[in-house]
């Protein structure tokens, strides 16, 4: 018994050298700024880089419109598929997946025959236009995450008898999916969220082709002409992407810890 578990913990200690040697390295990397000492100075400069603040901003605020889209496009479609269409589910799932096996680069250069200046709908004529192409791209690259985070917080509620129980009182489509449905999802649209985010700010491709100030365009900039800056930047954006991971993971924790709390019977 104890042999198996002996060569469990060497392949974790194994894995875990991998994973972390390189962020050390990365790390350690970022310190020697100044020659013959170690200092923050890399992080101090990339902070008070006006373009690191205008480009993460840039995405921080697309990623929450990306959300908020997101939100109102899976929910009501993994509710109805959930309620109503259940034999759908394969083929929505499918096309759910598609993100995943697509290139970004397909998608962009799609977008830009489609959307030019020259069609019928140009949304790359103005830069407003061109945001909320990039918020559809996004959207398209997260689908898989929210919608997967969404359709496994309504696997886990009775959507039926909450559905039933609603109309019996008299509430109607809208009133059931935003005050009866919507609530006991917060913690799987949470968790949907965070990867979102996740996606949205580590994201070059879209955004460097339709020419966007985003975070991900910024990343490649100044790894292409700095040496010390871009292992500064490095480690943070991987500090974003695992607040994120924790995030989710305190979220499930406390949803967890409320449903099997007992219940106090006065």
């Amino acid at each position: 018994m104890n042999r198996p578990r002996l060569q469990s913990w060497i392949v974790m200690g194994l894995a875990s050298l991998y994973f972390l040697v390189p962020l050390i390295a990365t790390f350690e990397f970022s310190l020697r700024l100044k020659r013959g000492e170690y200092s923050f100075e890399a992080y101090r400069i990339v902070f008070a880089d006006a373009r690191f603040q205008e480009s993460f901003l840039f995405s921080a605020s697309l990623a929450v419109a990306t959300i908020v889209l997101l939100t109102l496009l899976v929910v009501p479609t993994a509710y109805w598929v959930q309620l109503r269409l259940p034999k759908l589910r394969p083929l929505v799932e499918f096309i759910t997946l598609l993100p995943l096996v697509i290139p970004a680069i397909v998608l962009v250069f799609g977008y830009l025959n489609l959307y030019s200046s020259a069609s019928w709908l140009p949304l790359t004529a103005t830069p407003m236009a061109t945001n909320i192409l990039l918020t559809c791209g996004y959207c398209t690259l997260a689908l898989p995450y929210m919608y997967r985070s969404v359709d496994t917080g309504l696997r886990a509620i009775d959507v039926r008898t909450l559905t039933e129980a609603a109309e019996s009182l008299g509430a109607g489509w809208a009133t059931i999916l935003f005050r009866v449905i919507l609530p006991n999802l917060t913690s799987a649209i949470l968790s949907g969220a965070f990867l979102t985010f996740a996606v949205v700010i580590g994201e070059f491709t879209i955004a460097s082709l339709l020419n966007r100030p985003a975070f991900g365009p910024y990343l490649q900039l100044v790894g292409a002409n700095r040496a010390y800056e871009p292992a500064a930047l490095a480690i943070i954006a991987f500090l974003v992407t695992w607040a994120c991971m924790g995030l989710i993971q305190l979220i499930g924790a406390a949803r967890t810890r409320a449903m099997t709390a007992p219940v106090e019977i006065p």
